[in-house]
């Protein structure tokens, strides 16, 4: 411990690649949703069609925020950076907007069905645990 930091257990790098994949893939949903061509979207259902089409920009916007921050974050977790802790506190507040939008606005559970909330579960708990995580990395001294 020469330099003065404390070196991450395993687990820590294996959690990180992870929620980088994770924030990856959550990258690539929003380029695919973001930049659907039209015709794409005209072969929708109606139902479908409409709730992309009437998807405000803020919502989109917000969308952004989560994954590209959220990708931000798992790769600052991976260079040992504190300022992952903030940068994923911003990606969770894009994403307690966008699922607001989704599950409480919108008619998106009445188009995807009971199993359209999985989803926006899955990505509000993970965006707390990696919330938690980075704290833990930086009281453990983990995080620079």
């Amino acid at each position: 411990m020469t330099n003065g930091s404390v070196k991450p257990p395993t687990w820590f790098w294996v959690v990180s690649v992870i929620a980088l994949i994770w924030n990856l893939m959550g990258v690539g949903a929003y380029l695919a949703q973001a930049y659907t061509p039209d015709d794409i979207i005209a072969q929708m259902e109606q139902a479908m069609q409409d709730l992309v089409n009437s998807t405000p920009a803020w919502v989109t916007a917000a969308f952004a925020i989560a994954v590209w921050a959220g990708a931000l974050g798992s790769l600052l977790l991976l260079l040992r950076k504190r300022l992952a802790h903030i940068v994923l506190i911003l990606s969770f507040i894009g994403i307690v907007v966008q699922m607001f939008y989704n599950v409480f606005i919108s008619n998106s559970i009445e188009v995807y069905g009971p199993g359209g909330l999985i989803m926006p579960i899955m990505t509000f708990l993970i965006g707390i645990g990696l919330i938690f995580f980075a704290k833990k990395g930086i009281s453990a001294g983990w995080l620079k």
